[in-house]
């Protein structure tokens, strides 16, 4: 329970941090609530977008007291921003929610272990590259040492809720920390050079997903890119900036302004939809800080996914093939809802060989991941993922392509769920055009060894 002093606190943080016009901007059409995927399963106003602003908007003008009900409707939330483009007046969601949690978790009294989890990973490990690798490493020898085998047999997974135990059933195999500390950061183009890039390398992207890494600069290698990967580059902050730390996400964001400004690139490139969408929006982030608003604009203006850059440059049009095979597709929100990228993944997929894509139904509603969303909030997650599992089964695909990671964990996890792993696989989209491009250019493939 909160007592009047922590209520307060709440409140005039509200009324400090949320952007009043922006809240003053929506008109109450419902125009998004067949967009929201917790009003969708819940059919309560309280877990819709302009129910939670009516929320933020009440506690700013204090007509409202901030209770745990209140605090729940905003946590409920998946941040997908799938409101953002239906609605008339232009709302910007994104960062109305992340003002309110800013709000919310920087006076909240939060339990201890909450506290230490929350300190932990928000600022001891994701800005620190080194401490990614030594943590993921950690997971490479318990999927290497026997552990891992030993944990399964014994039941002692059994301890741990079901989502988590599934989970750990999909994690891709990591690398070693060797592999993982030795990465390069300059690479020539295998084609003539069309364009010259840096790349995002991100930093679960580079430590649990690195192979996807390799794959999505071999791609940019082939199509023509020189690209360089800024080594002092780090995290970049959208979980931080997702769940109340926003101070500590600027911090992040400076230290990715300050890596990158000098590249002098064409395009800075990211192969998550979840991060491009918060590296894009860096000029909102430190709009209030004038040493940094036209850096950080500069910055957002270079920022391009993968799939956007290769089409641009034509690689749909180089020959594809994989075995003969249904795929459909499951958009990362942030892609399509941030960095607006809904038309190029399926140009890539439908111009593969051998390939027939089929679109499933609702494919750009959330498949529940956001982040760490389908840890903290299992239930409302996998009620999401149940439906987004439905309609990927009607389509009879063998595959379900995503552009995100955390996407394709969550199709991993509902693959799995299903008992259809026998049947069905879940791969990132830079994986699959990488290993058509490869079963179409033997001799391409073979020159990068």
């Amino acid at each position: 329970m909160m007592d009047i002093k922590e209520k307060e606190r709440i409140q005039h943080d509200f009324k400090e941090k949320m952007d009043y016009d922006e809240l003053m901007n929506c008109t109450r059409c419902g125009f998004c609530l067949p967009s929201c995927p917790t009003y969708i399963e819940t059919g309560d106003e309280v877990h819709s977008p302009r129910g939670r602003i009516a929320i933020m908007k009440g506690l700013v003008d204090g007509l409202i007291e901030p209770t745990e009900e209140v605090k729940n409707s905003i946590d409920m939330c998946l941040g997908c921003r799938a409101c953002e483009p239906v609605c008339p007046s232009g709302v910007q969601f994104g960062h109305l929610l992340e003002q309110a949690r800013d709000a919310i978790y920087q006076t909240n009294k939060q339990s201890l272990p909450e506290k230490v989890a929350r300190k932990a990973a928000f600022q001891g490990l994701f800005p620190h590259h080194n401490r990614m690798v030594n943590s993921v490493g950690l997971l490479g020898f318990y999927q290497r040492s026997g552990l891992q085998k030993v944990a399964r047999a014994t039941g002692l997974m059994k301890l741990f809720p079901e989502n988590l135990r599934t989970m750990e059933r999909v994690l891709p195999d990591v690398p070693k920390r060797k592999q993982m500390k030795d990465r390069p950061s300059h690479f020539e183009p295998l084609a003539s050079k069309k364009k010259n890039v840096a790349f995002f390398s991100g930093c679960l992207m580079d430590t649990m997903f690195m192979s996807t890494n390799d794959a999505t600069t071999k791609l940019l290698q082939y199509a023509g890119c020189e690209i360089v990967v800024p080594e002092t580059q780090g995290c970049c902050g959208a979980l931080q900036g997702h769940s109340g730390e926003l101070s500590q996400a600027k911090e992040m964001a400076k230290k990715n302004i300050k890596a990158f400004e000098d590249a002098g690139v064409d395009y800075i490139i990211t192969n998550a939809g979840g991060c491009g969408a918060f590296l894009v929006d860096y000029g909102h982030l430190l709009r209030d800080e004038p040493e940094w608003k036209d850096r950080a604009a500069a910055f957002g203006n270079k920022i391009k996914d993968v799939t956007s850059v290769l089409v641009e440059l034509g690689f749909h049009k180089l020959p594809l093939k994989l075995d003969d095979q249904i795929v459909t597709y499951q958009d990362s929100c942030h892609l399509k809802n941030g960095q607006k990228t809904f038309m190029e993944p399926r140009q890539l997929l439908e111009s593969i060989d051998g390939a027939e894509y089929i679109e499933m139904k609702d494919a750009t509603r959330c498949c529940g991941s956001a982040g760490i969303y389908n840890i903290v909030e299992s239930e409302m997650s996998m009620q999401i993922l149940d439906y987004k599992m439905e309609q990927a089964i009607k389509t009879k695909a063998k595959t379900i392509v995503t552009a995100n990671p955390g996407c394709l964990l969550q199709m991993k996890l509902g693959i799995e769920r299903e008992g259809l792993s026998n049947m069905m696989n879940a791969v990132h989209i830079v994986d699959l055009l990488l290993e058509a491009y490869e079963n179409a250019n033997e001799k391409a493939a073979q020159s990068i060894g």
